[in-house]
């Protein structure tokens, strides 16, 4: 079929695709919605089709009197999963206790099946909590295979309430704590050459916090590289996948790692307050129950969560968050995310005393991506650049701190993002070049 042909039947696809009504929990899949259509939503596109695009921007309903580029807080749910969310909320109100005490663990556990096809685990390995947060200090606190003088190592791009819980450790083990800072320019080889390093340095290993896409500057690790390297010292890695599922395309084996923290709330769109941890199978031992958790066997991997009583709206919306992930493409929407992020630093690459922290290296960055003026690396400095983007062009960007070399700005892209944001963007950044450079 060619391309001319194919235009009016994708067109009817996604004004299908917007009309859907809400589906029953388990009712229906994005295969069957699609197949009904006669057509392939991903497939039918690339990351520059105005016609596919423009139907995904209308899933969202969001503010538009300033170009958000700060979506990676959290990701703003799609009108059907809003619509979703809010018909749960309703249905528990309703029917309370009497839900809650009768189907919510059936239902529960169905979504959790579901949840573990999607990231490509099996159920026994993963386990519902608030958060990437909460998942990992669960896996680094609960990590029992630490003796007093072994060491742990982080990195500078490691999120922050990870930094914390890695420093803890020496006070709850008695090891030793490294922290290192990753290069930049952060290219593909610097990065594996510096935790090359780190482990070198430091024989005594035991555990290395990992993150697959820094929330400072955008910079995707090369996970299964890095996770192998510590394995063959005998390292155990836990990795932040706070940011990638739903940014990136792949599935949990890919990643070589036993232990993964992930967030629901970003990237896949689901309600505020949802994550979950994996733990691979035969590695379950390595970490402690939660607080000595009883509800469930020591052999289930729920045992190592105990978070006190569910939102059970929010999980209960996660297959419509899950479907609408899969309708709209996994891969299509980590190549999307790379199209945006192209599309502006390709614009300011040449612009005088400007710093792109994520290089333009295949596979080491996705759609967010952060940048600094040279000699402008203190919090205040960048404050005031934030400020003068918010204020003076419509845009909104945050500042990130902690990185080793100083603080910077981090733009993040959505799929509602259009190009016509990310020019006032450009236009921001072309003047504030032009005023530093005088």
């Amino acid at each position: 079929m060619t391309d001319s042909n194919m235009l009016p039947q994708r067109r009817n696809a996604l004004r299908f695709l917007a009309s859907v009504p809400i589906l029953p929990l388990f009712a229906a899949t994005s295969t069957s919605l699609l197949t009904a259509c006669g057509d392939s939503f991903a497939m039918a596109s690339g990351p520059t089709d105005p016609v596919y695009w423009d139907a995904v921007r209308k899933l969202y309903a969001v503010n538009t009197q300033i170009s958000n580029l700060e979506n990676g807080y959290w990701g703003v749910m799609t009108e059907r999963v809003r619509l979703e969310f809010q018909a749960k909320n309703d249905m528990i109100n309703r029917d309370n206790t009497l839900y809650a005490r009768g189907s919510f663990g059936a239902d529960a556990e169905a979504v959790r099946v579901k949840l573990a096809e999607a990231v490509g685990a099996s159920k026994e390995e993963i386990a519902f909590t608030r958060g990437a947060t909460e998942a990992l200090q669960l896996l680094i606190a609960g990590y029992n295979q630490l003796k007093a003088g072994d060491t742990v190592v982080y990195s500078d791009l490691d999120y922050d309430s990870m930094q914390y819980a890695m420093e803890w450790l020496k006070e709850r083990r008695g090891v030793n704590v490294v922290k290192f800072a990753i290069p930049e320019p952060a290219t593909r080889a610097a990065v594996l050459q510096a935790y090359q390093k780190a482990l070198a340095d430091n024989p005594s290993t035991k555990l290395l916090l990992l993150t697959h896409i820094s929330h400072r500057t955008g910079l995707v690790m090369p996970v299964a590289e890095i996770a192998a390297m510590a394995r063959a010292r005998g390292v155990d890695t836990i990795l932040d996948a706070a940011h990638s599922w739903g940014q990136l395309d792949f599935k949990v084996a890919d990643l070589g790692v036993d232990f993964v923290g992930f967030n629901l709330h970003k990237w896949i769109g689901a309600p505020l307050g949802l994550g979950f941890l994996y733990i691979k199978q035969g590695r379950l031992a390595a970490i402690d129950r939660a607080y000595g958790d009883m509800d469930f066997a020591a052999t289930d991997v729920r045992s190592r969560v105990h978070t006190g009583t569910t939102n059970f709206a929010t999980l209960l919306t996660l297959p419509m968050a899950l479907a609408v992930h899969a309708e709209i493409g996994p891969k299509a929407k980590a190549d999307r995310l790379v199209y945006l992020r192209d599309y502006w630093v390709n614009r300011v690459s040449g612009l005088p005393n400007l710093e792109i922290l994520t290089p333009n290296e295949p596979g080491m960055y996705a759609g967010i991506t952060s940048f600094r003026f040279a000699g402008k690396v203190s919090s205040a400095d960048n404050t005031a650049i934030v400020t003068e983007l918010r204020d003076q062009h419509g845009v909104l960007t945050v500042r990130r701190g902690g990185v080793a070399k100083g603080h910077c700005i981090r733009v993040s892209p959505a799929l509602y993002t259009t190009e016509a944001d990310l020019d006032k963007l450009v236009l921001g950044l072309t003047a504030i070049s032009k005023r530093l450079a005088t």
